[in-house]
């Protein structure tokens, strides 16, 4: 049985993770947020190995999560809907009303199995399709 734990972790943890998962073909600073350091940065650790991540925003009790990443290596293990439930928890503690993010376009099935809609605002950025999701969260 593998473990996993999901804790807390400092912004710059985060970037090597984003960068082999997201922009393994771009420089590494690309992958470095100017709020980073205004962010909650989650580590999702596989066997005390850093593996995942997810970066969230506060703007009054309104979320944006951010560079969710799980490593090639271990995706399609439910590693990133671990993540997700998380931090649905951890927005309902801190009394949240709204979560969302700027999903790709190729990844909005994941985050329809959450309860995500998406809304009309779409825009393409580093190569990639994107389209703005949300959902409500009960307070």
């Amino acid at each position: 049985m593998r473990m996993v734990q999901i804790e807390q972790i400092f912004p710059s943890l985060t970037w090597r993770i984003r960068h082999e998962t997201m922009y393994p073909d771009q420089p590494f600073d690309i992958v470095k947020l100017k709020d980073d350091f205004d962010g909650i940065h989650f580590g999702l650790y596989l066997d005390h190995q850093l593996t995942g991540v997810v970066s969230l925003f506060q703007d009054g009790d309104i979320y944006q999560f951010r560079k969710l990443a799980v490593l090639p290596s271990a995706q399609k293990m439910g590693l990133g809907s671990q993540l997700m439930d998380y931090i649905l928890d951890f927005c309902k503690i801190q009394k949240a009303t709204k979560l969302w993010c700027n999903a790709r376009v190729n990844a909005k099935e994941f985050y329809f199995k959450f309860g995500f809609h998406e809304t009309d605002k779409t825009f393409f950025k580093d190569g990639n399709d994107f389209v703005v999701m949300e959902k409500e969260l009960s307070s």
